[in-house]
């Protein structure tokens, strides 16, 4: 763990992705949220509903006794624990493959270019484990803990899955999430790391598994911005995972009072009908998926994609020339921030275009994107979801 760090706390996110199952227990993307004349989603409608999509995206709903961003709809993930960085993952990984990658594929973005959360040096902090790693299992063992989820490869999995990373420009299959074990065993597991996260680390020794590190792909790292929710304050990598089904889930009615499986353009327009609340990163990168409505292209885009590496965003809080309050992202002409965090003055030259959320209310934001997205990501839809065309930005 990063003791350094004076103003976040290091944290990992999961968006988990999943071919549509129809069923009692999921909320399939044929549900439409209807608007009714003079209600917020018939005056703004934005985002009318895509029925193109062919997958969901998991969605928890935050309880209301949270300390941080109560009652909100999030995706599965948490604070880093010291069991992350624990050594004994050598031991655990160590029968597959070997430091200081752990078979993950090297990344192209320069080192100095590297957002801290990955380019520190945790060996100098006392761990073997790189951040690349630990900050996997992070969102692993976070997405078990609160939506009963567990993405983990198997001793008989281990031979097709070396094979796999020998070929470095295959593309990684899509993941199956078949765990053959007991539902029984797992929710025994469940409560034992619910209650102490180091518990992750004894459950893959003793059910003889490994986390699936290889089926996440990094994909954005965001910082809580200054004075936005109170003293809480996280450096946080988003990684991605497409499976082929929804796969059984339950939350821990703790600190997760709900869960549902929606396709994007679903959230974001149940978001716009103030049916429930969503941070600005969650609708920006909800936003970032429409371009893709198939999983298989959301798949093939984000394994090739995260080669790349990503920026490090911190959003600055400002007002906008109509004096309407904005959050301002890396490359818009009126964004400054120093390593504090807080806003400066002066612009670089090339920072001349638009990059930001612009605030119209609890449950409307404005995208204003007018910029190239670094390491060959993808710009978010700004316009209706409905009768936006994906390949348009690609």
């Amino acid at each position: 763990m990063n003791t350094a760090l004076k103003y976040w706390k290091e944290a990992a996110t999961l968006i988990l992705a999943a071919g549509h199952r129809r069923g009692a227990d999921c909320l399939s993307s044929t549900t439409l949220v209807t608007a009714t004349p003079g209600s917020p989603l018939d005056s703004r409608s934005h985002l009318p509903h895509n029925p193109r999509f062919d997958y969901d995206i998991l969605m928890l709903q935050r309880s209301s006794k949270s300390g941080f961003m109560p009652n909100a709809y999030v995706f599965p993930g948490g604070v880093v624990d010291s069991s992350d960085f624990s050594s004994e993952w050598l031991d655990i990984f160590k029968q597959l493959v070997d430091p200081p990658n752990f078979g993950l594929r090297n990344v192209r973005q320069h080192l100095e270019t590297r957002p801290p959360i990955f380019a520190t040096d945790r060996v100098k902090l006392g761990s073997p484990i790189p951040g690349e790693v630990a900050f996997r299992i992070c969102a692993l063992r976070e997405t078990f803990e609160e939506s009963g989820v567990l993405l983990v490869v198997s001793h008989q999995e281990k031979a097709s899955l070396s094979r796999s990373m020998k070929d470095t420009c295959a593309s990684h299959p899509l993941l199956d999430n078949e765990v053959k074990i007991p539902s029984t065993e797992l929710s025994k597991w469940r409560t034992l790391v619910n209650e102490n996260p180091s518990n992750f680390i004894r459950m893959c020794k003793e059910l003889q598994v490994l986390p699936n590190i290889w089926a996440l792909h990094e994909w954005s790292n965001w910082l809580t911005p200054v004075g936005r929710y109170g003293m809480s304050r996280f450096d946080t990598v988003f990684f991605i995972c497409c499976l082929k089904d929804i796969p059984h889930t339950r939350h821990d009615e703790k600190e997760i009072v709900k869960y549902q499986w929606s396709t994007p353009s679903q959230i974001l327009q149940s978001f716009q009908a103030e049916q429930f609340w969503i941070a600005p990163p969650q609708f920006y990168e909800l936003s970032r998926m429409c371009q893709l409505p198939f999983l298989l292209d959301l798949h093939n885009f984000s394994s090739k994609r995260a080669t790349e590496g990503c920026e490090h965003w911190l959003p600055v809080l400002s007002k906008d020339d109509h004096n309407r309050p904005v959050s301002l992202l890396p490359g818009d002409k009126l964004y400054s921030m120093d390593t504090s965090g807080e806003s400066r003055q002066g612009m670089s030259a090339q920072d001349c275009g638009l990059h930001r959320m612009v605030i119209l209310g609890s449950h409307s934001l404005n995208l204003q994107v007018s910029i190239t997205p670094k390491y060959n990501h993808l710009a978010p839809v700004t316009g209706p979801v409905g009768s936006h065309d994906p390949n348009s930005h690609l």
